[in-house]
């Protein structure tokens, strides 16, 4: 009689703009890793290719597989590429032009065209009605919701074709009643039209905000409702059973189940895993504060973590849109190895924020793209063997790459070939460390205090220049760069979050009220957290508040620990040395909690399951190619290194290059390499 063996292996996917990166960890064995193209049109297919790549060169077998973890762009693509669902909008009558008036504040004072600096693509006005009812801010029922004028509202909207209602009405936070009778409604006219109401998508104050959040919810719900099917579909295809669980924007999974149904939760998902990979190599290499760079083919997504934790935001911007939905807060550009070269009107040269991507992809692709990029320059600057890019699976044309930075850089501003390359470069790590500059000095923290961790396919390319402009003593290069957003996946824990409105003067709250307003919470996060088949007592908890002086405008998020037997006036003294952190002062005055939230995770890892570190036996040394840097007048001859060889304790001296299946990285003069024991690669300015 024979038993059947539990599953074994765990799956990790990101998809970027260039490239997919896939990692399989089988236990007890090292660490798979590969990186495949990105299909832009449709990016499930290249999960797809990325399953049958395992299946047929990896000898996966689909009942091995107990876990498929994903970290996708989708989300974000769907809102800048303008591809979510033609969206209707309910309001409180008297309120349908919310979307639109905003807040009133304008980025750019002096503009000559003015641009609507609110998502009114969402939902233009057409598409937006105003239902008769009304709740007051205690959640009284002054006005009964007007049935019929839901009823025909819906009609108009599903005759105008819409694919998605969002529902928000006022005050719906303290009395969700209209707003579920509202979905009701809806469901029964048309099932086939997807909803998102606030009281659930986002039950707190402020009626813009709410409206935004609730409004993108909704866009994209048919979006990536067919994204997560069509995956799923596939999956079930090759016959792996393995539930989808997707990385979510405050650095957490989620079965796609639930993940559906919160949509506005996977911005930055792939960024995400990124930042998760990189705060773990950061604790191997014993650094605590670090700043990740993850520079992938189409953008650069920085992150600053303190205290080994990524700092996590209320609330982030998505095309310039700020949106209320806590997540890792990355600070991502659009520079990356495919990004494209171009001189403005007045013959300046700019970087980005236009990319190649992988079709047709930079000049050396060979597949048509005939603009100058980033991996382009790299090419000509000698740091990429042609030979050895992606592991060999993509070969560089030489030729092509300086043909066309002759043609549209080095022609145009009458320099020499090389001296353009290095032009670009130069150009995009300056957008780059002004990137690392927002996450860091300019709240208030010197980043000569952290360590560079760099990863993605072309971080490391740039790491010492971008270290060495800040003042950065120490960089980290993980032992897989190019496919560690993926191998985050496989170190994030289950997490879920529900919050609500609770707007109380904090000397007014007994610990009663406290413990039955985060029961109620902690009940809703529970029936999410049931969904993924976790053991209730493993479940980490924790809890938050957003307070502020009364009369305050913005907010300050405070811990919560109800262990603490004075824990209301722990609260307190955590929200004054919380402001005088962020704001330079305190005192003691009345406070209000403004909002409460709940955290529930469980089975995230300190580690990211890559196995021994055991380099290969053999010569690490390649050869010496001669590179060009920034500071340099002439070309300088760098030793080339295989990282496969390079063994724990091997120490080298910049300039140098070296080369693994995923990544290159550079180390400019003035820089000493040593090979950890964990085979993650520590990088010291002289």
């Amino acid at each position: 009689m024979t038993t059947s063996q539990p599953p074994s292996i765990d799956i990790g996917i990101d998809i970027g703009g260039t490239f997919t990166d896939v990692v399989c960890r089988r236990v007890g064995q090292p660490m798979l890793a590969t990186k495949i193209m990105s299909t832009r049109k449709d990016p499930s297919a290249a999960v797809m290719h990325a399953v049958r790549y395992m299946v047929e060169n990896w000898g996966i077998r689909p009942s091995e597989v107990g876990r498929f973890l994903h970290g996708t762009t989708v989300a974000t693509n769907a809102v800048l590429e303008r591809k979510g669902a033609k969206l209707g909008l309910l309001t409180t009558q008297g309120f349908k032009d919310v979307l639109e008036i905003g807040r009133q504040m304008r980025s750019s004072l002096y503009g000559v065209i003015l641009e609507p600096e609110t998502p009114v693509f969402l939902a233009r006005g057409k598409y937006r009605k105003e239902i008769p009812e009304r709740v007051d801010a205690k959640g009284t029922v002054i006005t009964e919701l007007d049935e019929d004028a839901v009823r025909t509202a819906v009609r108009e909207l599903v005759d105008d074709g819409v694919q998605a209602i969002a529902v928000c009405y006022l005050f719906a936070f303290q009395n969700a009643e209209h707003e579920r009778r509202t979905q009701a409604i809806i469901n029964e006219m048309a099932p086939e039209i997807m909803v998102s109401i606030s009281s659930e998508v986002d039950p707190a104050f402020r009626e813009y905000e709410r409206t935004v959040v609730t409004a993108f919810d909704a866009y994209m719900k048919p979006v990536i409702d067919r994204y997560m099917a069509q995956i799923e579909d596939g999956l079930g295809k090759v016959s792996i059973e393995a539930p989808l669980q997707v990385m979510q924007s405050r650095g957490g999974l989620s079965v796609s189940a639930v993940a559906r149904k919160r949509p506005v939760r996977l911005f930055m998902s792939g960024p995400a895993a990124g930042v998760i990979g990189g705060t773990i190599v950061g604790r191997m290499a014993d650094a605590q504060d670090v700043i990740t760079v993850d520079i992938g083919g189409t953008s650069c997504d920085i992150a600053l973590v303190s205290g080994g934790e990524p700092v996590i935001r209320p609330e982030g911007r998505i095309d310039g849109y700020t949106v209320r939905v806590p997540m890792v807060d990355v600070n991502a550009i659009g520079s990356g190895g495919g990004s494209i070269a171009w001189l403005d009107k007045g013959g300046g040269m700019r970087v980005g924020p236009e990319s190649a991507g992988s079709d047709p992809g930079p000049a050396a692709y060979g597949k048509g793209g005939e603009e100058p990029t980033v991996t382009d320059a790299s090419l000509v600057l000698g740091y990429l063997n042609p030979d050895y890019f992606a592991a060999g699976t993509v070969s560089l044309d030489v030729e092509r790459s300086k043909a066309a930075i002759q043609a549209k850089i080095a022609g145009p501003l009458g320099l020499e070939l090389e001296e353009a390359a290095l032009g670009i470069h130069r150009v995009v790590n300056a957008q780059m460390v002004e990137g690392i500059r927002l996450v860091s000095i300019r709240q208030g923290l010197d980043p000569r205090g952290f360590s560079l961790v760099a990863l993605g396919g072309a971080g490391p390319i740039h790491a010492t220049a971008l270290a060495g402009e800040l003042k950065m003593n120490r960089v980290v290069i993980p032992r897989r760069p190019g496919v560690l957003a993926a191998a985050g996946l496989l170190a994030a824990p289950i997490e879920h979050e529900v919050a609500s409105a609770f707007p109380r003067p904090l000397a007014e709250i007994t610990l009663d009220e406290l413990k039955a307003a985060l029961g109620e919470l902690d009940r809703q996060c529970a029936q999410l957290m049931a969904h993924e088949g976790v053991d209730p007592g493993s479940v980490r908890i924790r809890y938050g508040a957003d307070m502020w002086y009364q009369g305050q405008s913005y907010y300050l998020d405070v811990p919560i620990d109800l262990d603490d037997p004075d824990v209301l006036k722990t609260v307190y003294r955590s929200f004054l040395k919380a402001h005088d952190r962020v704001y330079g002062y305190s005192y003691d005055a009345p406070t209000s909690i403004v909002n409460l939230r709940t955290i529930h995770s469980a089975l995230g890892s300190d580690t990211l399951g890559e196995g021994a570190f055991t380099p290969e036996d053999g010569s690490a040394e390649k050869g010496r190619r001669a590179i060009r840097v920034a500071g340099a007048a002439e070309a300088v001859l760098a030793t080339v290194y295989d990282r496969a060889f390079m063994p724990a304790g091997m120490t080298f001296e910049g300039p140098a290059i070296v080369e693994q299946a995923d990544t290159t990285t550079v180390v400019e003069p003035g820089w000493r390499g040593e090979v950890a024991a964990d085979g993650n690669l520590v990088l010291t300015a002289a």
